[in-house]
């Protein structure tokens, strides 16, 4: 029998299995029908093990250098660990090394997402905080849509996992897997609905307006006079809203003037009923939760909506003077959430 020079992945696996099984590697030889040299010259070279890595000394960070590693780390938000220790003038630092250093002085953190303020827009969120300074936000009815997908946001599937245990599989899907539109309202300590959109239908003014007509007109009809003469209804300067053919059909409604908040431009933050999507979105979405059908991501809303108590809206409606006077402080700048 020839002497064979290179042994296949599979042919590896049987040896080592036979030899496990306390097989000669001549009795090995003759069961995978190969040259009894090839055995013997895998067994030898498997046994030899790695060379010992030759520790290299590390560079120390004096005090000075980590002052500097500091000050850079502030300047350049975002930066990684590489591209610090760069700017400082400092090489021969491995990563894991240059990650312990800034864990003592830095978070990994995420980009905030904020809509841009220019001047006009801080004028404008000044201008509003003025005129509603004084008003009653027990009264007003504080609306909004949201999206939500079957998948959620990629970001949040992540936490602890065991060590020797698997991750789980995520499904990756096209546009997060599709997703409903919901609306819903929020006024002192009452939430109203959330209402599901029909799948398909795009909010125009005519579209959105027959929506407010089969969802919350019926909320609103059972109101006392003394409650519609007192709410203010608002919502945001999306297109579908602020058109003229909405604004005429809320004002049929007797939704006008004063009635009517206005809104300033690039404002989610003001908004309270923001907050409670994300009360909604970190309960369906927690654990890395994906939903199979537009039908269960729903009623993962509804399940969600209905743990949300009074309190907690109550907590969110009552919040609105301390955001005005937030937007006073700053200028018309942006508050947070």
């Amino acid at each position: 029998m020839g002497q064979k020079k290179d042994l296949t992945g599979s042919e590896k696996s049987k040896i080592v299995r036979y030899l496990a099984e306390g097989c000669s590697s001549l009795k090995i030889a003759k069961l995978l029908k190969l040259d009894h040299r090839t055995i013997k010259r895998f067994i030898q070279n498997s046994q030899q093990g790695r060379k010992k890595r030759v520790e290299k000394p590390r560079r120390k960070i004096t005090a000075h250098e980590l002052r500097k590693i500091k000050r850079a780390a502030a300047k350049m938000p975002l930066a990684t660990s590489l591209a610090i220790f760069q700017s400082c003038n400092i090489t021969g630092v491995p990563k894991s090394t240059r990650c312990a250093i800034l864990r003592d002085m830095a978070k990994v953190r995420k980009a905030e997402r904020r809509p841009p303020l220019n001047k006009t827009h801080k004028l404008k969120r000044q201008d509003w905080a003025k005129k509603y300074l004084k008003t009653g936000f027990s009264k007003v009815l504080w609306t909004d849509e949201m999206r939500v997908s079957l998948d959620g946001p990629d970001g949040w599937a992540r936490g602890w996992i065991g060590k020797g245990q698997r991750a789980p599989v995520r499904l990756r899907r096209q546009q997060g897997g599709g997703g409903v539109l919901v609306w819903a309202g929020i006024i002192k300590d009452e939430l109203v609905g959330p209402f599901r959109v029909e799948d398909g239908v795009k909010l125009n003014s005519q579209s959105y307006c027959q929506f407010l007509e089969d969802t919350f007109k019926q909320w609103y009809r059972k109101k006392s006079a003394s409650f519609k003469k007192n709410m203010i209804f608002m919502q945001d300067n999306a297109p579908s809203h602020a058109s003229k053919y909405s604004t005429a059909w809320l004002a049929r409604k007797g939704i006008k003037e004063e009635k009517l908040m206005t809104w300033p431009p690039c404002s989610p933050d003001l908004n309270p009923i923001e907050n409670l999507w994300s009360i909604i979105k970190c309960e369906i979405y927690k654990e890395g939760k994906q939903s199979t059908s537009l039908n269960s991501v729903w009623e993962a809303v509804v399940a969600a909506a209905r743990n949300v108590d009074g309190e907690q809206i109550k907590t969110l409606t009552e919040s609105m003077d301390g955001r005005l006077l937030s937007v006073l402080a700053k200028k018309g700048g942006y508050i947070g959430r």
